[in-house]
Formats: structure tokens, sequence, C-alpha cells
């Protein structure tokens, strides 16, 4: 009788531990694994990403980044590459790059644009633009007008930001000449170049 009792526990608790333990197994295939979730940069990453791009010291590079992570957090893409501009009233930039993001192959994107406002004199630059809560990768190809008021300049670098539905663009510039002002304008991100961007 002893025996038979011991055996029905057992067999309770054997069956009891196989459903917590499937349970388990369940909730682990369920839930995405951290690094399946986390496909965005850090601060870190990209303040490293920006020193090597640049040039410039982690000091530097980082003082811009905290803005850029203030205001819209941890991209999951950036964009690296040089453009050239130019504006005494209405101006034009054309750019090309590489968009990278986690998981997924480099991807060629081109840009190009006016520039409307109290813009002064001439730009070639690199440029670094962190990306938003992008989901498929084509979704870089549209047009993203810029935000008014969102101009920041520290340490040699500058930075604006651009927006279309809920994709966000911060594209952080650096290079020889000069632009200060206001600046209305929109970006056109295409697989190809275009020399018309209007």
């Amino acid at each position: 009788m002893t025996d038979k009792k011991l055996t029905r526990r057992e067999a309770i608790k054997n069956s009891a531990g196989g459903a917590l333990s499937l349970a388990a197994a369940m909730t682990l295939l369920n839930e995405p694994s951290q690094a399946a979730q986390d496909d965005t940069y850090s601060q870190n990453e990209i303040v490293n990403a920006i020193v090597g791009f640049f040039g410039v010291t982690a000091k530097a590079a980082a003082g811009i980044v905290d803005h850029v992570f203030a205001d819209l957090g941890r991209p999951n893409a950036y964009i690296a590459g040089e453009e050239a501009s130019g504006a005494i009233a209405v101006g034009l930039r054309y750019g090309k790059g590489s968009m990278h993001r986690k998981g997924y192959k480099n991807l060629l994107v081109y840009w190009q644009g006016p520039s409307i406002g109290f813009d002064i004199g001439g730009n070639a630059s690199r440029t670094f633009t962190l990306v938003y809560q992008i989901r498929r990768q084509e979704e870089i190809f549209q047009r993203f007008p810029g935000v008014e008021g969102t101009a920041y300049y520290v340490a040699g670098m500058g930075v604006n930001y651009q927006r279309s539905g809920r994709i966000s663009l911060a594209p952080i510039r650096a290079g020889v000449g000069f632009r200060a002002g206001i600046n209305i304008g929109y970006l056109s991100y295409t697989r190809e170049r275009d020399l018309l961007p209007f």
C-alpha cells in the first residue's frame, strides 16, 4: 500500500515537473532571444563608428551622439557616405553611401534634394546618418522632409532631423565648408543617382 502511494506521488510530481518543463520550453520558443530582439545600436557602438568614420575624438563624437540619443533613442540602422552641396538662397545636395543594419547586407543608397533657406557657402562632407524604426530595407527609398528647428552643432559637426511617417533620420555631417541657418528642404533617398532633385 505504501509502495503504491509513493509511486502515485512520484507520478504526480513527475507529471507536474513535465508540465512545467513544457510550459517553460514553450515560453522560450515563443519569446525571441535577447540577441534577436535587440537589432539596435548602442551609444558606444555609434560613438566608435563615428570616431572611425570622421577621424574625430571620442569626446567630440559623444557630444553629438548624446544629443541625438536623448531625442530619438537607439537607431536600428545607419548610413555612412559622402555628399556635396552648396547654396546661396536655393541649394542642391547630392550624396552616396551604404546603409548598415544588423543581420542584413549593406545597401547602397543615393540621396539628392534642394535646401531652401538662409544657407550660405558650400560643403563637401562626409555624412553619417542614424536611421530609426526602419523595418524593411526598401523603406529608406522615399522622400524625407527636414524637421524645422532641429539643427544642432558641436565640435565641428552638425546634425538635423528628417522624418517620414514613423521613420526618422539624423544626418551627422562634418567636412570642409560652412553651412548655417535655416534649412527647410528635403532629401530623396533612391536606389540610383538622380540628377534632378526636385
